[in-house]
């Protein structure tokens, strides 16, 4: 795709998180977002076929670096549990829009199937601080940790990510006993 073209993909997504904040995914057409942008349906209807399409546009880096994260370390040499939790937060930390966005439209949740998604991320999350074999005790102080973790990341959205990311992880570690 050239360069305009991926800037008016980028500015289509850009007016549609602003009228999907606004009225909500389900209330806003595409209409509404070609007329805002001052660009016709059709040139709409070039870059995003449908609202689904262009909802999905918008969270699939979220998608894609989360599944891309996991990789990562399962692929490599076990590291410590904070070095794990350090990179969850960050990887939650700079997608911080994205999970906002998904948060105040539910429906997105489950027309992307993004409750199973984030359930999934959980248990291999879980795997890489405990292992396969891991007690409930363990499973539930991973979950503690790991929902935590991600909490924090959108309960205080304007502290930088040098005064939050300490303490989020030092309460992750905690939560595991690490």
């Amino acid at each position: 795709m050239s360069k305009p073209s991926q800037q008016t993909k980028q500015r289509i997504q850009e007016v549609a998180r602003e009228l999907f904040a606004e009225k909500g995914v389900q209330k806003t057409s595409l209409r509404e977002i070609a007329d805002r942008l001052g660009i016709t349906k059709p040139a709409l209807y070039y870059h995003f076929s449908s609202r689904e399409e262009l909802v999905r546009s918008i969270v699939q880096p979220l998608i894609e670096g989360g599944d891309a994260f996991l990789s990562r370390l399962e692929a490599g040499e076990r590291v410590a549990p904070r070095t794990v939790l350090e990179g969850y937060f960050d990887f939650h930390y700079r997608h911080r829009e994205e999970i906002m966005f998904v948060l105040a439209e539910p429906t997105i949740l489950t027309e992307l199937g993004l409750i199973e998604l984030v359930l999934t991320w959980r248990e291999r999350m879980a795997t890489l601080l405990y292992g396969p074999d891991r007690t409930l005790a363990q499973s539930a102080r991973a979950v503690v940790a790991i929902g935590g973790l991600q909490d924090c990341t959108v309960h205080f959205p304007h502290v930088p990510i040098d005064e939050l990311r300490g303490p989020a992880v030092d309460a992750a570690c905690a939560a595991l006993g690490c």
